[in-house]
């Protein structure tokens, strides 16, 4: 049976890691992480049912997805937040500014879009 060079991936805030394996040809996302314990080094994640994905695109079934040469594995953190929420509190956030500065900030980027100075 063929072998298969491959890595796992993991990141939070303050650690990330990535570890490479060699796994037997047929082994499956979830099995190729299981197998590189990565799941020691993050305790505070559920790697075992973690969303899993591959350079940046998520696996709709990991469990049956068989790795190929050369893949790295990522395991995705569960969001804090729903993004558009955060947009909705970020926008009302700058709503709450004092008029002025909101005032300042708008004539700023006026002046930067036409090259010159507000007022000119």
């Amino acid at each position: 049976m063929a072998e298969l060079h491959i890595e796992v991936a993991c990141a939070t805030p303050e650690k990330q890691r990535i570890i490479a394996l060699t796994v037997a040809a047929g082994t499956t996302l979830r099995e190729a992480v299981a197998r590189s314990h990565i799941g020691e080094e993050f305790p505070e994640l559920d790697v075992a049912n973690a969303p899993l994905g591959i350079f940046g695109r998520k696996v709709p079934q990991p469990e049956q997805t068989p790795v190929e040469e050369g893949q790295r594995i990522e395991i995705y953190r569960p969001l804090l937040i729903d993004p558009k929420q955060a947009r909705v509190n970020r926008a009302a956030k700058a709503d709450r500014r004092p008029a002025t500065e909101r005032q300042a900030k708008t004539a700023s980027q006026q002046s930067s879009d036409t090259g010159g100075t507000a007022g000119e």
